[in-house]
């Protein structure tokens, strides 16, 4: 199968891509972490309220974790999330001058940041090469024949080797769109997809 095809097709169904609001990239690493186990349409109005109040490091850091629980009541694990972003913030402050790092090896040094979390804040944030894959990524790209993996983390391996380096930043953004309106994880929508001709449908 061509992943050139798929790649075009996905741009072709979404042209603007996957548009975040705001792609600072200490936005972006506080978003991610509230994301974890919790859905798109509450994670965005979650972040939004939270750094409506808070809006940096500092005062997230100076912040107690009543005051974070309750603006973030809403997204899954909160009262875990909540200390989550008071301790990145410290460390943050303290071990990088109050910037987010922009390589890999120092972002898995914060607290709960996974490869997906740190792909997010590199690709989005900083603009850097990176796949990052989340649930919708490492699914559609197993169910289409692209990959046969079992992790995401496997899944991100396996993708660089068989995806143009130059779109890699994108394909999270045009995987999540497609993996939330076409191939969804149940009832995909198979007789209206624009892959339908070259999926193998590897349900």
């Amino acid at each position: 199968m061509s992943v050139e095809i798929i790649v075009s097709r996905l741009k072709e169904l979404y042209p603007n891509g996957y548009f975040h609001i705001n792609r600072d990239p200490f936005y972006l690493l506080i978003s991610t972490v509230l994301s974890q186990r919790t859905r798109d349409e509450v994670t965005i109005p979650t972040t939004q309220k939270l750094f409506s109040v808070f809006s940096n490091p500092q005062e997230m850091a100076e912040a107690s974790p009543d005051e974070i629980q309750e603006l973030i009541k809403e997204v899954g694990f909160y009262r875990v999330k909540s200390q989550r972003i008071i301790d990145i913030s410290r460390m943050i402050l303290i071990d990088y001058d109050g910037i987010v790092p922009d390589s890999m090896a120092e972002l898995l040094k914060l607290p709960g940041v996974g490869r997906k979390t740190a792909n997010c804040v590199l690709g989005y944030g900083y603009d850097q090469d990176v796949i990052a894959v989340d649930t919708h990524v490492h699914r559609i790209s197993n169910r289409m024949g692209l990959i046969h993996t079992n992790t995401p983390d496997e899944s991100e391996t396996e993708l660089q080797k068989v995806i143009a380096q130059e779109v890699w930043k994108d394909i999270n953004g045009l995987m999540v769109l497609f993996g939330k309106q076409i191939c969804r994880p149940i009832g995909p929508k198979c007789d209206s997809c624009i892959m339908d001709d070259i999926c193998p449908k590897i349900i």
